[in-house]
């Protein structure tokens, strides 16, 4: 019997531990990572970034489907199933306004999608939907478009848009006439340089990495703070999201700490959301979660 993960989601194709074997026959640069655990089971060293981002090709090429998938060095390396869980109970979320039913023709708008463009690979795979990524960073728009091209079928399922405003979330990326079952976002945590930088030193020392080590998940500076943090950011986009409020469905968006929450409520109450929920995620111990809210009564959702 395969260990389970406690907490993610049901449909989570990471439930079990990961079958190395398999991961290295999809993936077989893999098996220069390989070490064993002191019980004598193949891992890697999660404190090597070359190995993370190896697992991370396996996982995406094994369950996925995506055959060429790279980032440049030092951007953001996503937990993939930490990853897959929101895009699953943002499905759940949507079958809630189709009578349970998920749905299997949405239409997504990622903002700030990365370099990785992690949740347009797992929601296209997942449930084909279609998905629009933006993106500020040059390099990080280039890599993803780089993985869009390099993968038979998403340059149909999956657009970029590169956002020119920097203190513009929605506006600028969503065009008049479209529309959106949902949008989602990872925001940026940190509220500064100093403070992203102090938490990849406790990740490092967490993996027993030494202080000068490189971050096994890196990330640059708008994938990880921006003036006012997570906070900050998140309420900007409650700011601005009334003016799309008949042209997307779900405004959803990860927050990290529920003690951010309170002033997002708040946030949500001033501009007049008709519905707002929260749907909590766990991955062993880590716990986290992410808000939705929208301007549309149930009727106009199920439309």
């Amino acid at each position: 019997m395969t260990a389970q993960k406690p907490g993610l989601h049901p449909r989570n194709r990471h439930r079990s531990r990961y079958d190395m074997n398999a991961l290295c026959q999809s993936h077989p640069e893999l098996q220069h990572y390989i070490v064993q655990t002191p019980a004598g089971e193949p891992s890697v060293n999660f404190a090597d970034p070359l190995a993370v981002k190896a697992l991370n090709k396996a996982l995406l090429a094994h369950y996925y489907g995506v055959a060429q998938w790279d980032i440049p060095d030092g951007f953001l390396c996503p937990p993939v199933p930490g990853r897959a869980d929101y895009v699953h109970h943002l499905a759940d979320l949507l079958a809630e306004d189709r009578d349970g039913v998920l749905p299997e023709s949405a239409t997504v708008l990622d903002i700030g999608t990365g370099a990785n463009l992690i949740y347009p690979l797992i929601g296209v795979a997942e449930y084909g939907w279609r998905f629009t990524g933006s993106e500020i960073g040059s390099e990080a728009f280039s890599s993803a478009q780089a993985i869009i091209n390099g993968n038979a079928g998403l340059t149909r399922a999956i657009r970029l848009r590169r956002q020119k405003e920097a203190s513009a979330i929605f506006s600028g990326i969503i065009h008049k006439n479209e529309f959106y079952d949902a949008t989602m976002c990872n925001p940026p945590f940190h509220d500064s340089a100093d403070a992203a930088r102090a938490g990849s030193e406790r990740k490092r020392r967490n993996l027993g990495q030494a202080e000068d080590g490189a971050l096994n998940f890196g990330g640059q500076q708008h994938e990880l703070w921006c003036e006012g943090g997570e906070v900050a950011f998140i309420e900007k986009m409650i700011e601005e999201s009334p003016q799309f409020g008949r042209q997307v469905k779900w405004f959803t968006t990860l927050v990290s700490r529920g003690d951010n929450l309170p002033p997002l409520y708040r946030a949500l109450t001033r501009v007049g959301a008709v519905k707002v929920v929260k749907k909590e995620m766990a991955q062993g111990q880590k716990q986290s979660r992410f808000i939705g809210w929208t301007f549309m009564d149930d009727a106009k959702r199920r439309k």
